[in-house]
C-alpha cells in the first residue's frame, strides 16, 4: 500500500516544515516582501528619524539643555501636551457617544452624520483653523456670546483645545465603531434579564469590550495632536508664553536658520510622544491580556 503524499504548505515545497514566524500565506515570497517593507519603512520612517538625532548629535549638552529648556519652550510644551492630552481625552467621551448612535440608532440623515465624522479629515487644516476662528473669535458667530459671559476661546490655549477636538473626533469613532457593530448583543440582554441595571450592563458588559477601541483612539487622537499646525496656528494667537505651541516653535528656530534648535526641540517632543504613547500601548495589552483572561475563566 502506497503512502500518500502530504499537499504541500502554502507558499513552500511539498513537506516544508512551517516555522512560528512564517505562516501559510495566499501570497507568495516571503522574503521579498519582507524585504520591501523593511526598506520602505526605512525610507519613510527610519531615515528621517536618524537624521533628526544626528542633527541634533552635533549640538554639546549644555547647548541642547539651553535649546529645550528655555522658559518660552517649556511654556510651549505645557500647551501641546496638555491641549493635546485634553482634546484627547473629550474626544474619549465624545467619540463613544457619536460611535453608540450610529451603531445603535437608525434615524433619517444618519448616512449624512456618519458621512461628516470623516470631514476633518479631508478638510485642509487651514480651513479648519480659520472656520473656527470666525467661530470663536469676540465678534464671531459663537465668540460673540461667550465674550459678555467672560468666556475667551479664540486666541486662548481653550481654542487650541477646542480645534484639536475637531481634528480628534474622528479617530475616536471610527476606531470604537467597529467594535460596537460587532459587539453581541445577546450579552446585553442576558444581563437585562439577569437583574442588571443599564448603568451595570454598561460597566460590565460593553465597557469592558470598547476599553481597547477607546484607548486605541485615544493614542491616535492624542499623537495626531502633538503635531497638529495648520488648525492651530490661526485660533491660538501664538502669544508666547500664554498660546504659543511647540511645532510654532520649531517652525521659528527653522526660520532663524537655528535647524540644530529646532531638531532639539522636535527631539524633545518625539521622546516624549513615544513614551506617553508607549504607556498607553501597555495599558492597552494589560486590558486585553485581562479580558482575554476573563473570557478563558468564563469558559
Amino acid at each position: 500500500m502506497s503512502a500518500v503524499a502530504s499537499p504541500p504548505l502554502a507558499g513552500g515545497a511539498p513537506g516544508a516544515r512551517r516555522t512560528p514566524w512564517r505562516q501559510p500565506s495566499v501570497l507568495p515570497g516571503f522574503g521579498v516582501t519582507l524585504g520591501y517593507t523593511i526598506f520602505y519603512l526605512s525610507l519613510i520612517v527610519l531615515i528621517p528619524l536618524v537624521a533628526l538625532f544626528l542633527k541634533t548629535a552635533t549640538l554639546t549638552w549644555d547647548q541642547f539643555i539651553a535649546a529645550t529648556t528655555s522658559a518660552r519652550v517649556l511654556a510651549a510644551y505645557k500647551v501641546s501636551f496638555g491641549a493635546s492630552f485634553a482634546a484627547a481625552f473629550v474626544n474619549l467621551f465624545a467619540g463613544l457617544l457619536v460611535a453608540w448612535v450610529l451603531v445603535r440608532y437608525r434615524f433619517p440623515g444618519r448616512r449624512f452624520i456618519d458621512a461628516l465624522v470623516d470631514l476633518p479629515f479631508a478638510l485642509p487644516t487651514a480651513v479648519a483653523g480659520i472656520a473656527l476662528t470666525a467661530l470663536y473669535a469676540p465678534n464671531g458667530w459663537i465668540g460673540q456670546y461667550l465674550e459678555p459671559l467672560g468666556i475667551k476661546v479664540a486666541f486662548k490655549p481653550l481654542g487650541i483645545v477646542v480645534a484639536l477636538i475637531f481634528i480628534g473626533l474622528p479617530f475616536v469613532v471610527r476606531t470604537v465603531q467597529p467594535v460596537l457593530e460587532e459587539a453581541e448583543r445577546e450579552l446585553e440582554e442576558a444581563a437585562a434579564m439577569l437583574g442588571a441595571t443599564r448603568w451595570q450592563t454598561f460597566r460590565h458588559v460593553i465597557f469592558p469590550t470598547v476599553l481597547p477601541a477607546l484607548l486605541t483612539g485615544f493614542s491616535l487622537a492624542f499623537a495626531r495632536a502633538i503635531g497638529e499646525y495648520g488648525s492651530v496656528i490661526f485660533i491660538a494667537g501664538n502669544l508666547p508664553m500664554v498660546s504659543e505651541i511647540g511645532p510654532l516653535i520649531i517652525i521659528t528656530k527653522l526660520e532663524q536658520y537655528d535647524y540644530a534648535g529646532a531638531t532639539a526641540v522636535a527631539t524633545v517632543m518625539l521622546g516624549v510622544s513615544f513614551v506617553l504613547l508607549f504607556v498607553i500601548n501597555l495599558l492597552q495589552a494589560w486590558q486585553a491580556k485581562r479580558s482575554g483572561s476573563a473570557g478563558s475563566g468564563r469558559k
